[in-house]
């Protein structure tokens, strides 16, 4: 079963599987990836988590808060040799309780398509009246 932790201070080859496992969902498409962006995504979010089975990083997700009343989770992501293992589910409650045990209980996200069951059965619930919004600078 991998291991599941918190990460902080990312070493420089902990920084480059990040960055693979965020070009391997599409999320990152272009050119190379500055791994001082990567370290900041990870130290400025509420909390980084990763999972690992011995120095392979197969799963990661993470937290952004005002560390006052409210998070969002993004990013989470397990490799698809390993998805159906639970690995996900663990780092979604690894991190809602981190939230909790910091005061922050109302918590949201923008599930992916095909992602909504996987949120559903870890207790999210769709938000009526909403409407997901994206605003990209060049």
């Amino acid at each position: 079963m991998p291991a599941i932790t918190f990460l902080n201070n990312p070493t420089p080859e902990q920084i480059e599987q990040i960055i693979l496992l965020y070009r391997a969902e599409g999320w990152w498409t272009q050119g190379p990836f500055d791994p001082e962006y990567v370290a900041r995504i990870i130290t400025g979010s509420h909390c980084f988590i990763i999972a690992t089975v011995g120095e392979e990083i197969v799963g990661m997700g993470r937290a952004v808060s005002d560390r006052i009343s409210d998070a969002y989770l993004q990013d989470v992501t397990v490799k698809k040799e390993y998805r159906g293992r639970k690995i996900g589910k663990r780092m979604v409650q690894s991190l809602l309780s981190r939230l909790d045990d910091d005061g922050i209980t109302w918590v949201g996200l923008i599930a992916e398509r095909g992602s909504h069951e996987f949120y559903r059965r870890l207790g999210f619930n769709r938000m009526e009246a909403s409407v997901p919004m994206l605003k990209i600078t060049p």
